[in-house]
């Protein structure tokens, strides 16, 4: 089986999985290397890595995705670096690399990119059985979400933060999630930007069919559901943003929750 990631590099697999010290930079690859039994191998994390709380309160932080600190991780003696395109600074993986030996970069972009995924990090850490029950259930899951009944599309404004309004490009993992229920994101103009900043106009608000407040990475409440009804005159739901954006062992719980947001049973 070849092991490569998101940017063409091959990997092999650890000759001794009890060995490997790794430090990841991502939330949900952390939650997925503990699903795959590797907890007792994560020697470092960042501070918004908090699943599962029993293993990873053990875990050193090391700051955050994008301001880790370097000379802290380079204490660990780290042999393997997980990380994300999307979530992780390039120079900062740059400095890193320099005297970590491995480090395995990652970039789903729609929902069935989680299998592969499973795969690469389960074969490179001799977590050959987990990934494939990993691979089992998110196939079940997304089985189940398919054969839902066709419902009506609707054109959506997925936000992320306000003060400045963000939202998300149609070609972001959230959108990809939406669309496996029919659900367009609508982000404005967005000049390439994959999470672009905009404004309330009533050409916008014309062309949405609903909001969906996201209560990550911004905290939106159901107190701003109701304020920007009232604003804008158009249904607003508030929605669990590690649902709709965590990849990795979450996405399983994650293509469950879309199926009840698709059925109208997510309040």
């Amino acid at each position: 089986m070849d092991l490569i990631d998101a940017i063409g590099q091959h990997h092999r697999p650890v000759s001794n999985p009890q060995l490997v010290r790794i430090v990841s930079l991502v939330p949900s690859l952390t939650e997925l290397l503990c699903a795959l039994g590797l907890g007792a191998q994560l020697v470092g994390r960042t501070g918004f890595c908090v699943h599962p709380v029993e293993v990873v309160r053990a875990i050193p932080k090391i700051g955050g995705t994008k301001d880790v600190n370097i000379e802290k991780i380079r204490r660990l003696a780290p042999t393997h670096l997980v990380v994300n395109i999307d979530e992780n600074e390039k120079p900062t993986v740059d400095a890193l690399a320099e005297f970590i030996p491995h480090v395995i970069v990652t970039h789903p972009l729609v929902p069935c990119d989680n299998l592969a995924l499973y795969r690469l990090i389960g074969g490179i850490f001799g977590a050959r059985s987990r990934a494939d029950a990993l691979c089992a259930s998110f196939e079940q899951e997304y089985a189940a979400l398919a054969a839902l009944p066709p419902r009506p599309p609707q054109k959506v404004l997925y936000c992320i933060w306000k003060d400045p309004w963000m939202t998300v490009s149609t070609d972001t993992y959230i959108a990809a999630m939406l669309k496996e229920i029919g659900w367009e994101c609508e982000s404005g103009p967005s000049d390439g930007r994959r999470y672009p900043a905009f404004e309330w106009t009533d050409a916008l608000v014309r062309a949405i069919d609903v909001v969906l407040l996201s209560t990550e990475p911004y905290r939106f409440t159901e107190a701003h559901v109701d304020a920007l009804e009232r604003q804008i005159g158009k249904p607003v739901q508030l929605v669990d943003g590690e649902m709709m954006s965590w990849y990795g062992s979450r996405a399983i719980d994650g293509l469950r929750y879309l199926r009840r947001l698709a059925m109208g049973e997510v309040n």
